[in-house]
């Protein structure tokens, strides 16, 4: 039986939780690898909509069990609070597992994120501000405080008083502001009572489902040019949104993956600072985040929008041995009289072949657009891809020839059922 790996392969944003959600159905487990808060998923089940940024996205379904994996930093205010709305609403977490692996965020981090960000003055990096970079740098120190230590109450609270206490000196000798030790050890001691539940050894769990014979999908947060190896850096996350993070960050092993689904909108829009290659400018670029409601889950923050770059599409197909790609928020382009594509770029006059892995060059580089006709026509309603408009299905037939594997899925719409899939 498969286990499936659902990737971004722009920069995010691309309508993962809605191609989660519908594989999810035919699965047993859904898994994050990697990531934290500062990343949100949105599900619409029916006339209900959801912003998810820790629970994974299977959670809607009562015969899958949600599953955060090792390679995730946890905000446990973020993740209590996501609990306890959606309960409220009607929708149980007592399926979740969190791994006994998990590293685990606090008020320090964030501390330190506001403090880096505001150094760097313009060449801010655009980080959500959420501690998810310094939590990853105290895992690479060996100095973090993982989800497990919350089994042993007074191990915990010692472990975040003596924290607490070493960050307070860094962060006071870099004009930050008095960190409440006591106040953080009580707020700490209680989320990880709490959290004590939820805490499970999801590597043996993840296999033994394995052995079960049962399907389990694995979905990142971010996506692949945000890879903090292989995204624009600096202007990345601070881990491996890539296929190949999916291992790292779950504790299954590369031959056990099957499946790899690679989610790109029909446009592209990115979130931050860092080159955008097929950025777009002016009105047309104000109606794409108009109709596709472009503002960040979890910040709020206007998304930048361009046009679909099959080059950047096909070096995704490389870096995550994709092998389909489930297009999203087709709808969002049903008004527009002509669509572009970018199919490759040039560099002082001449045409480069490959992704540039320089974000420098990448920000000097100039887009070649291929137009297609726009259907001026609404795709909504349609399932069947033989009932797509022929425009649209000339702009599918692009990518699957510029990047080599199909495109199995077509979002065109923002409900669940909003899909054609293609046999």
């Amino acid at each position: 039986m498969p286990v499936s790996v659902v990737v971004g392969t722009q920069w995010g944003d691309e309508g993962k939780a809605k191609i989660i959600d519908l594989l999810a159905e035919t699965h047993q487990v859904v898994a994050r690898y990697q990531g934290g808060h500062n990343a949100g998923h949105t599900v619409v089940v029916g006339d209900q909509k959801y912003a998810l940024q820790l629970v994974p996205s299977g959670v809607f379904y009562s015969h899958v069990t949600p599953v955060i994996g090792n390679g995730v930093v946890v905000d446990l205010p973020t993740l209590f609070n996501e609990i306890d709305t959606l309960e409220s609403r009607g929708v149980s977490c007592a399926r979740l597992r969190v791994s006994s692996l998990a590293h685990l965020i606090f008020p320090w981090h964030q501390s330190h994120d506001a403090i880096s960000e505001s150094g760097l003055g313009e060449n801010k990096i655009g980080t959500t501000l959420k501690g998810i970079g310094p939590a990853y740098a105290d895992k690479a120190r060996r100095v973090g405080i993982r989800a497990g230590d919350v089994r042993d109450p007074q191990r915990f609270k010692n472990l975040v008083r003596e924290r607490a206490i070493a960050e307070q000196k860094v962060l006071t000798a870099l004009g930050g502001e008095q960190l409440d030790v006591d106040s953080i050890v009580e707020k700490f001691s209680h989320l990880g009572a709490r959290l004590a539940p939820y805490v499970a050894d999801t590597v043996n769990f993840l296999h033994d489902a394995l052995d079960r014979k049962e399907n389990l999908l694995l979905e990142g947060a971010q996506a692949t040019f945000l890879d903090i190896d292989h995204g624009t850096y600096p202007f990345v996350t601070s881990s491996n949104p890539i296929a190949g993070g999916a291992c790292a960050g779950s504790g299954l092993g590369p031959r056990d993956i099957t499946r790899i689904v690679g989610i790109a909108k029909a446009y592209t829009t990115r979130v931050g600072s860092g080159p955008f290659p097929s950025e777009l400018l002016g009105e047309l670029g104000d109606k794409i985040v108009d109709i596709g409601h472009e503002f960040g889950t979890v910040t709020g923050r206007r998304r930048r929008p361009g046009w679909l770059d099959l080059v950047m599409l096909r070096h995704a197909v490389r870096l995550n041995s994709l092998t389909e790609i489930a297009l999203t928020k087709l709808d969002v382009l049903d008004t527009f009289s002509t669509v572009r594509v970018c199919v490759g770029y040039e560099l002082n006059g001449k045409e480069i072949s490959g992704y540039p892995d320089d974000s420098q060059m990448l920000g000097q580089v100039v887009a070649k657009y291929v137009d297609i006709p726009g259907w001026n026509t609404s795709v909504r309603a349609i399932r069947n891809y033989k009932d797509l408009p022929k425009q649209s299905q000339q702009l599918i037939e692009l990518v699957e020839k510029h990047v080599g594997v199909p495109v199995t899925m077509i979002g065109v719409g923002p409900e669940r059922n909003e899909c054609v899939v293609r046999k």
